[in-house]
């Protein structure tokens, strides 16, 4: 998906921008950058993070930065920033997101002479894309209103001049940007958890498509929000951190009430639960509060010498890294019926090994209760699932064993309580070696947010959103 962060201060801002984009490190598997605007103009550094944390990175970089403005990223594909002479100025750019048709934007650019330096693997850096777009308008604001009116997908963007920052979010809101003010300062996230450590409280989250400008003084609308939102449900599920808030709630109170939704709608005894480290614990904690049952640690995650993006290229290697990271606890498993609460079952590889090794450790019953339903429809806006087919998500592989290359009966598995949706739950139960499976419903995973369906992308789930 990726993060940016942004600040605009008074004081020298490089150890902020720093720690301040550091905070969006669990959105971005790839790519690092910052880029910061002196007293010699925009300087920037950007680092491959795949094999290492982006604060052991770029901390060797800090002494070589100076400056009272500066945006960073974590990036989950492209290099970035990147600073840009044209004539709206020189200027730094980010972006986060997922353009669709970005091949027929290239194609058209090039058709009128256009070209593209960075690349990579062949294809087009996305976030030259969009500065080719805003330096064929004659402002920023006109330029970045180009940008939402022709992508489609979505984009959000901070970009940096001599004067301040820009900041926009997609056309549709699907990712969040939210601006934090203190005295003589303004910055901006995508995630509101890097605001307290640094002094900042909340001071806006920006509508679908709005655009503002920050300086020391203000923050300024340049382009007003529009009507409709589909803010991605994921966030508040999976993606966010749990003290993050977006458009004014809390990730991780969301995740209790997702876990408490579930508890609601089940008869299970078992002895205790547990959440699947780290994103399905507040989950289980919500489940465990509301059946008031222990909540307890049968596998303990050990991190202190793996980078959180480090992801090696095969699939076997993946899978082994990700088993390694969990150290089973015999003591708390034996002998004992364990629920586990999860945020979602995307391909189910990693979790299957989890349940065989619950079994091994001696576990009566393991039981799994995900905090959204089953993922049927690959993401086409902030690039989740975008690495893998559509045949790898565990509730299309299913589909496609019952159906073959039909399509015509997708949306039937969707529906909760038909019989192909307990046809497709059962045969994911089986293969992934479970007691029981039971997914959250929709509906009771939207109550859980507390926003209006229309208010959310559900795309993953039912394919009804906006594009």
């Amino acid at each position: 998906m990726g993060g940016f962060f942004g600040i605009v201060s008074e004081s020298d801002c490089v150890s902020e921008v720093y720690y301040g984009t550091d905070y969006h490190s669990h959105l971005g598997t790839k790519r690092g950058g910052l880029a910061v605007k002196g007293p010699d103009g925009i300087r920037r550094s950007i680092h491959n993070i795949e094999n290492s944390y982006f604060r052991n990175k770029f901390e060797p970089d800090l002494p070589k930065f100076k400056g009272d403005k500066g945006i960073g990223v974590i990036s989950d594909y492209d290099s970035q920033p990147l600073i840009i002479s044209s004539h709206l100025g020189s200027f730094a750019i980010v972006t986060v997101g997922k353009i669709n048709n970005i091949n027929e934007i290239v194609a058209t650019a090039l058709k009128r002479r256009g070209y593209f330096s960075e690349t990579a693997g062949g294809v087009t850096n996305p976030t030259e894309l969009v500065a080719m777009l805003i330096c064929n308008e004659d402002s920023i604001e006109s330029g970045i209103q180009s940008v939402q009116e022709r992508i489609k997908g979505s984009c959000s963007l901070l970009l940096l001049t001599d004067k301040g920052i820009y900041a926009s979010r997609d056309k549709l809101g699907r990712t969040p940007v939210v601006i934090g003010k203190r005295d003589r300062a303004f910055a901006v996230a995508s995630e509101s958890c890097a605001f307290p450590n640094l002094g900042f409280e909340l001071y806006k989250f920006l509508g679908p498509g709005e655009t503002v400008f920050l300086d020391t003084q203000a923050c300024e609308q340049r382009i007003p929000p529009g009507k409709k939102m589909q803010v991605c449900s994921f966030l508040w599920i999976y993606y966010g951190y749990p003290a993050s808030e977006y458009e004014g709630i809390n990730v991780e109170f969301v995740r209790n009430q997702c876990g408490a939704n579930l508890a609601k709608a089940d008869d299970v005894e078992v002895d205790f639960v547990a959440g699947i480290p780290d994103s399905g614990i507040g989950h289980a904690i919500g489940y465990a509060n509301e059946k008031k049952l222990p909540y307890l640690r049968p596998f303990v995650k050990y991190t202190p010498t793996w980078p959180r993006s480090f992801m090696p290229r095969r699939q076997d290697l993946r899978d082994l890294v990700a088993r390694m990271k969990l150290i089973p606890v015999r003591s708390i498993i034996e002998g004992k019926r364990v629920l586990f609460c999860e945020d979602s079952i995307v391909r189910g590889t990693q979790l299957k090994d989890n349940v065989q090794m619950l079994f091994d450790y001696g576990a009566l019953e393991a039981h799994m209760r995900p905090a959204c339903p089953t993922l049927i429809f690959p993401c086409e806006f902030i690039n989740f699932s975008t690495t893998r087919s559509t045949l790898d998500l565990a509730g299309r592989k299913i589909i496609h064993e019952l159906e073959g290359s039909n399509k015509g009966h997708l949306h039937d598995y969707a529906v909760p309580g038909s019989d192909r949706n307990l046809q497709m739950i059962e045969r994911i139960r089986q293969r992934l070696g479970l007691t029981s499976l039971k997914y959250q419903r929709l509906d009771d995973m939207i109550k859980a947010i507390g926003l209006p369906k229309e208010k959310l992308c559900t795309h993953c789930w039912d394919c009804s959103s906006y594009f």
